[in-house]
């Protein structure tokens, strides 16, 4: 299947469309993942900003782009059957002030942080458009979006860009007002500014360069909790703010 091909199934799926098989759009490398990503955008719309993550400090990152109609702001009702998972992580993105050319290498914390002018909490909604998509082959996964259902943002925060340390970050999340999750450090990549300028690169390289406007998330604070239908969601980081929304039937 090529990647034209797989993004229809995926694109589809995120109309309304029925979920797909995960083995059936299962790409062989990152490279075919990405391509898939690439050609789902082309699909459904315009990016407005990014994921990116790493399962530790070591480990390499993945990124995802983040389509327009994902994007929603604070005190957002989302409805339908299209919120199966209703999976939710708080937590920390970056709004660019500016295009970034890395001019092929890695920036280094000091230079990329002038890039960004603002620091935002936000809460990422996990979907599949799989399967059984909770156990789909990570490839494919990667291939869907990372999983990408809709990035809800707060308000930009008073802190500066280059004072943000995913190590010290505390981060709630409360259903109802009930504490669902509260960490200190919980984002396993630790170190943003990594993320960032490995992201930064491979967007270049990738012919899809950061673009002033763009928001880029960083991974989740508080670990993947489930939300029920009908309840309040709120996702605090102590220093930046709230974020919250609500899932109807």
């Amino acid at each position: 299947m090529t990647p034209q091909q797989a993004a229809q199934l995926l694109a589809g799926a995120r109309t309304g469309g029925p979920a797909t098989t995960w083995r059936d759009i299962l790409p062989a490398d990152r490279a075919g993942a990405y391509a898939i990503q690439d050609a789902t955008l082309a699909a459904i719309g315009p990016v407005a900003g990014w994921k990116v993550g790493a399962k530790s400090p070591q480990a390499e990152p993945h990124c995802a782009p983040l389509p327009v109609s994902g994007i929603h702001t604070s005190g957002v009702t989302l409805t339908g059957p299209a919120w199966r998972w209703r999976c939710i992580e708080v937590e920390v993105a970056f709004r660019l002030g500016r295009d970034l050319d890395p001019k092929g290498r890695l920036l280094a914390a000091a230079e990329l942080a002038k890039a960004f002018d603002a620091v935002l909490p936000v809460m990422e909604v996990v979907e599949s458009r799989l399967l059984e998509g909770h156990i789909a082959d990570p490839l494919a996964q990667l291939a869907d979006l990372q999983c990408h259902g809709a990035l809800v943002l707060g308000s930009p925060s008073a802190l500066p860009p280059a004072q943000v340390d995913l190590r010290t970050l505390e981060a709630s999340l409360r259903f109802n007002g009930t504490l669902a999750a509260h960490t200190h450090g919980g984002n396993p990549a630790q170190d943003v500014w990594r993320l960032l300028s490995w992201l930064a690169l491979h967007c270049a390289q990738r012919g899809q360069p950061l673009r002033a406007g763009q928001i880029v998330t960083t991974g989740s604070c508080t670990g993947m909790l489930n939300a029920p239908p009908g309840l309040a969601v709120r996702g605090e980081v102590t220093g930046l703010g709230a974020v919250e929304l609500r899932f109807e039937p």
